[in-house]
């Protein structure tokens, strides 16, 4: 199945347009220059406009073609989407200047402006959105466009403020990230969360809301009757208001505000209030749009005169009928309709392009034409590096002068996270970020985190979902080799943190694969050794936990003892990914060779999937051990005498490494770990799953060791716990001699 799969994939990049590792564009050269620029001229605001309105035809085009397969998708926030993002996009420059967007759901109005730049080439939009690879049903990364790949409501918000700080960290004064909004995720957590890590460090960021007043399932006075303003400001965030993310000049003299304030440590949210009480034959003579505003009115029998709200960002924009719908829904008027889900299924494109908001006057069509005739500069957009490139690497000279605990006393694996970090801090300064949850005392970052400068470093208080987004944002915010860090206990990943890794599944890279991104995930104190804390700090999941992600990391490591711990974090300073790392919190001994006085690791070893701890001539049984408990096995073999114990530090084994193992042990193999292998109910899970598929269809005992009903149990340490459980030298024993 495995390789059939590589051939589809193979098959669907090679289909592909965009995805590949790099890819040349040759864009209009159409930029406002935020920095310098004080007000729009007359010729920026008539090719935005027509920049506008060629977005929102390709837009209706790209749905109309969905439209013939019966799809549909979200014209109606994408319309809405389009004059600001034009905005946005003639003012970023794609390296000190970018932009995400948290309602990626609005991704058509995305696609759209960047075709109209001409990132994209605009018949392949039309033909493949939500067809095949490319251009995909949401926000994903394609040349002009953002890497923030978006996924659920309110997440982008912290990535965003990750990204700026990481990009203020990098290039100082400029530097500025503009994160459109929609008007219902700003009140989840992961937002609120996120405005105030934006203000708690003064990150160069702009939101900008697009308060349409239209939710999924209804207005947001039905469903969420909150104005976001006194909320949002209350987390720090300076409001911006102006009337309407339509006017081009109202709106850029908002975004200049707003780029001013972002670079004196002031982030901000520009809100469009929209206009209240304004007659509706008013606003229709306004846009040209009297005698089908005041048909569409008379056949739902509301009067021209009618006050109404006009939305500062009005859903469904330019598509006319659809966008009085829209108008009159959140106005309460008969003849309403919310367009989140917008469509073109059975409506005429010919005539929906007809409309008077989708013609192009002479001046805009001539100022957009003096844009088309500049000459071009080339804009290459690369893939991020592949996972294991080369990153921070520390040479061996000065890891040999590490001092790394010796054998003979009993020290937490912790000692060795200290060291690791605070070598590749002091070798790498610049190069390390470190996102906290008040916990570095405890998970050993502190040492490291002061030797890098200030900026680098983010306190979040107990903020864990939102701090592990937030490392993902400040790994996008540079191809450059860099280490990022994000600590917390594991019982937090399990539960609190879970976003932070979910971001894995869908934030693809330019060449068309998901994958983690630059980020070190810290999962300290796993499995039962939490120093009699009882379920407070339990994370006995930890290691199925990280599997499910293997598919997105570089590597997991299981460190067993405080030097196995060093090496590990020198591994993964070293190479570019997503790495996830357990420590145990509770002292271990330092694991020895087989004389029992020599250290297993030395501070210059290459980390390797596998050490064997123990090897006896003859052997043809072993036991493979996984974290903390290694030092148990080591223990009962010695006693045993006949059997190999194979310290597992992490995975993916190397290629064919598993089954060679398998094949030298034929008398049988019992696994050990600290963590959850499985219940009556759910099976074989964790690390001894692993090996037991590996093994499946052969003739070769297998026992495992690990908790299998975490229900009750007391509050010891460490080993009284796992004795609670059944992991203990005697089990591991017994189970050797049983095959």
């Amino acid at each position: 199945m495995w390789a059939e799969q590589q051939a589809r994939n193979k098959t669907l990049l090679e289909a592909s347009r965009y995805m590949r590792d790099r890819v040349e564009s040759k864009p209009l050269d159409f930029h406002l220059p935020i920095a310098k620029q004080e007000a729009l001229v007359a010729d920026d605001v008539l090719t935005l406009q027509a920049l506008e309105i060629d977005s929102a035809r390709i837009a209706l085009e790209t749905l109309a073609s969905l439209a013939e397969i019966n799809e549909l998708d979200h014209l109606g926030g994408g319309l809405d989407l389009i004059p600001a993002f034009a905005m946005t996009l003639a003012v970023a420059d794609h390296e000190k200047v970018t932009y995400t967007f948290e309602h990626a759901h609005t991704s058509v109005g995305h696609y759209a402006v960047l075709a109209a730049w001409e990132y994209l080439d605009r018949d392949w939009v039309i033909k493949t959105f939500r067809r095949g690879l490319d251009i995909a049903g949401h926000v994903s990364w394609v040349p002009g466009g953002t890497q923030l790949n978006g996924g659920r409501l309110g997440v982008m918000i912290p990535t965003a403020v990750g990204q700026a700080l990481g990009l203020k960290a990098r290039h100082g004064e400029g530097a500025w990230v503009i994160c459109h909004c929609g008007d219902a995720g700003w009140i989840s957590g992961q937002a609120l969360n996120g405005f105030n890590g934006a203000d708690l460090h003064r990150a160069p960021t702009t939101f900008v809301m697009h308060r349409n007043g239209i939710q999924l399932s209804g207005t947001n006075r039905a469903i969420m009757d909150k104005d976001p303003r006194p909320i949002i400001e209350s987390m720090g965030i300076e409001i911006i208001e102006c009337v309407s993310l339509r006017d081009p000049i109202g709106l850029y003299a908002a975004y200049r505000e707003g780029y001013q304030l972002a670079q004196a440590g002031r982030p901000n949210l520009i809100y469009p209030v929209g206009e209240q009480g304004r007659p509706l034959a008013d606003w229709a003579e306004q846009l040209g749009i009297r005698k089908e505003v005041e048909a569409f009115a008379t056949k739902h029998g509301v009067e021209l005169d009618t006050s109404v709200w006009i939305p500062g960002s009005l859903m469904s924009y330019r598509d006319l009928e659809c966008m009085l719908e829209c108008l009159f829904y959140v106005n309460e008027l008969p003849g309403g309709k919310g367009h989140h889900d917008g469509h073109m299924k059975g409506r005429a494109l010919d005539d929906v392009l007809a409309n008077p908001l989708l013609q192009t006057t002479d001046e805009q069509a001539a100022a957009l034409e003096r844009i088309r005739t500049r000459a071009r500069a080339t804009v290459v957009t690369e893939a991020r590096p592949a996972p294991g490139s080369e990153n921070l690497r520390v040479p061996d000279e000065v890891a040999a002068k590490i001092d790394l605990p010796e054998p003979g006393k009993a020290v937490s694996a912790r000692a060795g996270v200290q060291a690791g970090y605070a070598m590749v801090a002091a070798a790498h300064p610049e190069k390390v970020f470190i996102v906290s949850c008040d916990l570095d005392p405890s998970t050993k970052l502190e040492k490291a985190k002061a030797l890098i400068p200030p900026g680098n470093a983010y306190e979040m208080s107990i903020e864990e979902q939102v701090s592990a987004i937030m490392a993902n944002g400040l790994a996008m915010s540079s191809h450059e080799p860099s280490l990022n860090v994000f600590s917390t206990f594991a019982a937090f990943f399990e539960g609190i943190a879970r976003e932070g890794l979910e971001m894995w599944r869908y934030h693809r890279n330019l060449n068309g694969v998901n994958e983690g991104l630059n980020v070190t995930f810290h999962m300290s104190h796993v499995g039962a050794c939490t120093g009699r804390d009882h379920f407070s700090g339990w994370s006995l999941d930890w290691i199925t936990l990280a599997m499910g992600y293997l598919p997105y990391l570089h590597r997991f490591y299981a460190p067993a003892d405080a030097r196995s711990a060093f090496i590990a974090i020198r591994d993964l300073a070293a190479h570019y990914g997503g790495h996830l790392i357990g420590i145990p919190r509770d002292n271990l001994p330092i694991l020895t060779q087989q004389d029992g006085t020599t250290p297993l690791w030395s501070a210059t070893d290459t980390w390797t999937p596998t050490t064997v701890c123990r090897s006896f001539p003859g052997a043809r049984k072993a036991i493979l051990a996984m974290g903390a408990p290694a030092y148990l096995a080591a223990e009962a073999a010695e006693k045993l005498g006949n059997v190999d114990v194979v310290i597992v530090n992490g995975l993916p084994f190397d290629d064919g490494e598993l089954d060679r193992l398998l094949d030298q042990y034929p008398d049988g193999i019992v696994t050990v770990e600290d963590g959850l292998i499985a219940t009556p109910e759910i099976g074989l899970r964790g690390f001894a799953g692993l090996v037991r598929t590996a093994a499946y269809g052969r003739t070769l005992p297998l026992r495992h060791i690990g908790i299998v009903d975490p229900r009750i149990a007391p509050s010891d340490g460490h080993e009284e716990t796992w004795q609670h459980f059944g992991i203990t030298r005697s089990a591991i024993a017994q189970a050797v001699q049983s095959i």
